[in-house]
C-alpha cells in the first residue's frame, strides 16, 4: 500500500474536478455585464429571501446554477419547532439554519441581495453574519500587467 504523499510525488498530472474551485481562488469569471448595467448583478453567491403568506424561503443562489442552499419554515423539522412560519423567531432561525448549511456545503462569503430591507430581514441577515459568513465577495484577481501603476512587487501576497 501506498501512502498519499508517495502518490502525489509520482503524479505527472493533477484534475480538479470541483466546478467551483476557481471561484474560492478567486480567478473564476464573475459575471459583469455591460457596462450600463447596475453592478448588483457582479455576485458568485446571493442570498436571496422569499416571503409567502405562512411561511419563508431563504436561499443561497449561484449566479449560474440557481439556488444551492435553501432553508424553509416549511420543513417539517423546523415547522414543528416555530411557533408561527413567518415571525422574527422564524427568520432568526432560518438564518442560522441556512448559514451551518452554507458552511457545511464551503460557502463562506455572499452577496446579499440589496432588496432585503425591514427588520425581519435585517435579523435573518444578522444571524447569518454571526455565525460566520462574510457577507461580501471579495474582487476578482487580475493578473498585473507591467504597464499598471499599482502593480504589487509579489502578486501572490494578497493585502486586503
Amino acid at each position: 500500500m501506498h501512502s498519499n504523499a508517495e502518490v502525489v510525488e509520482a503524479c505527472t498530472e493533477i484534475i480538479n474536478r470541483n466546478p467551483r474551485n476557481l471561484e474560492r481562488l478567486r480567478i473564476g469569471r464573475k459575471p459583469a455585464g455591460y457596462g450600463l448595467n447596475v453592478p448588483e448583478h457582479a455576485y458568485w453567491h446571493k442570498l436571496s429571501v422569499v416571503r409567502k403568506p405562512r411561511h419563508i424561503i431563504a436561499e443561497v443562489r449561484h449566479f449560474e446554477f440557481g439556488p444551492v442552499v435553501t432553508a424553509s419554515s416549511a420543513e417539517w423539522a423546523l415547522r414543528r419547532q416555530l411557533y408561527r412560519g413567518s415571525d422574527s423567531s422564524a427568520y432568526i432561525n432560518i438564518g442560522r439554519v441556512l448559514a451551518q448549511r452554507c458552511l457545511e456545503a464551503g460557502i463562506c462569503e455572499m452577496k446579499v441581495d440589496p432588496a432585503l430591507t425591514g427588520e425581519k430581514n435585517e435579523l435573518l441577515v444578522g444571524e447569518v453574519k454571526k455565525s460566520g459568513i462574510i457577507l461580501r465577495e471579495l474582487h476578482v484577481y487580475r493578473f498585473p500587467n507591467p504597464w499598471d501603476k499599482r502593480r504589487l512587487e509579489k502578486p501572490w501576497e494578497i493585502h486586503e
